[in-house]
């Protein structure tokens, strides 16, 4: 089983960035994808959720409106785009998959700063 979410980066506050989350070993389409997020010295904080179809979505109250969950069944992989990002948006991101059992990417870092 895998997770392998694409590099983060540097981004300018008020940027855009786009993450992806690969997913092998386990039917993809049958599980519910989060994104979560940590900051230094902070727990750890659910981002983002996509139901199995994509049909329903939530976000955690600090990113709606500027963050966007998407997956694609078909290619296996869950997307985070991130509009309008804040200095506070700099965080490690993690990839998230909810099913029978539970599975974590590695974690990509992303910072915002000028």
């Amino acid at each position: 089983v895998q997770l392998v979410e694409s590099v983060g980066g540097l981004v300018q506050p008020g940027g855009s960035l786009r993450l992806s989350c690969a997913a092998s070993g386990f039917t993809f389409s049958a599980y519910v994808m989060s994104w979560y997020r940590q900051a230094p010295g902070k727990e750890r904080e659910l981002v983002a959720t996509i139901t199995t179809a994509g049909g329903s979505t939530r976000y955690a109250d600090s990113v709606k409106g500027r963050f966007t969950i998407s997956r694609d069944n078909a290619k296996n992989t869950v997307y985070l785009q991130m509009n309008s990002l804040k200095p506070e948006d700099t965080a490690v991101y993690f990839c998230n998959a909810r099913g029978p059992r539970a599975y974590w990417g590695q974690g990509t870092q992303v910072t915002v700063s000028s």
